[in-house]
């Protein structure tokens, strides 16, 4: 029997490795987005401790302290917009990364689908040339006999 052979199997290739590396980039502004959450988590945090720590002073170094707060709390929240608008970004990359590794998915399990249908096929013509051949075996090895013992 032949050897099942499917041109389009290259372009089934090159598409699986795409999604590969699709996921991989996917991966990376995933991380990055982690990182960036962690790093304003932090920076509230910090703020928040700040916060917490004057509140529990008594009323005489607390102005002194606000003080300080007031301008240190300005580079921190401008810090935390910052770092906010880059979480949007990133999730922004990662929705459109995730639309992309879902189309290139979804296009190659419609080539897998194709080329599982052209097994199939490829299967039962291999399977109709078969029999033909055994049936025309047959039919030359039945005339041989037929006259072989007429004469």
């Amino acid at each position: 029997m032949k050897r099942f052979v499917w041109r389009l199997q290259r372009v089934l290739e090159i598409k699986t490795k795409e999604e590969e590396k699709k996921r991989e980039e996917l991966l990376k502004i995933a991380e990055n987005l982690a990182q960036t959450r962690a790093e304003l988590i932090t920076q509230q945090k910090v703020l928040r401790g700040i916060i917490s720590e004057i509140r529990g002073e008594n009323p005489r170094r607390r102005l002194g302290r606000q003080e300080f707060f007031i301008r240190y709390s300005a580079t921190i929240d401008e810090r935390i917009k910052i770092l906010q608008q880059k979480a949007s970004q990133i999730e922004l990359q990662q929705r459109e990364k995730i639309a992309e590794v879902l189309k290139i998915k979804r296009f190659n399990e419609g080539l897998e689908k194709l080329r599982a249908e052209a097994k199939i096929q490829f299967i039962k013509e291999q399977e109709k040339l078969e029999q033909k051949e055994s049936d025309e075996s047959a039919t030359i090895l039945f005339t041989r006999n037929m006259l072989f013992h007429n004469t």
